[in-house]
């Protein structure tokens, strides 16, 4: 994340539902006071598209700024690996491999991201043009950042080990290619869903929270709908096909009684 400061008296949050895009999680930044602080007395004035703050043109800035005056080649010595920006993405993306004998030596790529992010009151958005697509205005308000601190507190709570159990998930879809559409947010949302009504997330009955969250898994993806904790009017399975969700069913159906396909 690259956090962009915003005049709170200039720019005001506009909340999802209450665009004409209807989405939740689609909020727009509008520019306020032009009466009084006409414009460019911000900074940020600049980036303004039909009265909004335009997450394309903060995105397109931030990539400009970023390759004009990084040195990769230095930049790749100090750090001891690889480094290069991806082109043609719509975001910040950079590609990162080992020079040295390690894992990386497989031929396995990692990949960043440098999101432009927005803090305003309570809401906490990102320039995500590749969910946002052609919306140049809009900004994506991810709730994952609340859902990784609220797993952290109710673990403090009671010594749990949610967060243990989010890790083991993430490292199984990760490593599965069935199930690898599943991300962290998905998986901590279907266990906070699960704190709501199971209360013993203690260290000895951690295998069995495992299995349950996998049943669960199975049951969103029956109804082809993962709730959003924060957003209940929010499905984190939107975005995806049918095909995609008979997939990871499937998986992890077959994963209730022969557990040890997840680690193949």
């Amino acid at each position: 994340m690259c956090s962009i400061q915003l005049e709170s008296s200039l720019w005001t949050p506009i909340a999802g539902e209450d665009t004409f895009l209807g989405h939740p999680q689609y909020c727009m930044v509008r520019r306020e006071n032009l009466e009084y602080f006409p414009r460019g007395r911000s900074y940020w004035d600049r980036h303004l598209l039909g009265g909004y703050l335009s997450s394309r043109l903060v995105s397109e800035q931030l990539g400009k700024t970023v390759m004009e005056s990084m040195n990769w080649p230095s930049l790749t010595g100090t750090l001891e690996c690889e480094v290069r920006p991806v082109l043609g993405s719509p975001e910040l993306k950079l590609e990162i491999q080992g020079l040295t004998q390690s894992s990386y030596d497989s031929g396995e790529r990692f990949y960043i991201t440098v999101l432009p992010t927005v803090r305003l009151g309570e809401m906490k958005l990102t320039a995500q043009r590749e969910i946002t697509g052609s919306f140049d205005y809009v900004w994506y308000q991810s709730l994952y950042t609340s859902e990784t601190a609220r797993l952290a507190a109710l673990d403090k709570a009671d010594s749990g080990v949610r967060r243990k159990c989010l890790k083991t998930l993430k490292a199984v879809c990760r490593n599965c290619p069935s199930l690898r559409k599943l991300n962290g947010s998905h998986l901590s949302n279907v266990i906070l869903h699960m704190s709501e009504k199971e209360t013993d997330w203690s260290e000895s009955a951690f295998a069995d929270r495992f299995q349950q969250a996998i049943t669960e898994l199975i049951g969103y993806l029956e109804t082809g709908i993962l709730p959003s904790y924060f957003k209940p009017n929010v499905n984190l399975f939107q975005g995806f096909t049918e095909d995609d969700i008979d997939e990871m069913g499937f998986m992890l159906y077959c994963a209730v009684t022969e557990p040890e396909i997840l680690l193949i």
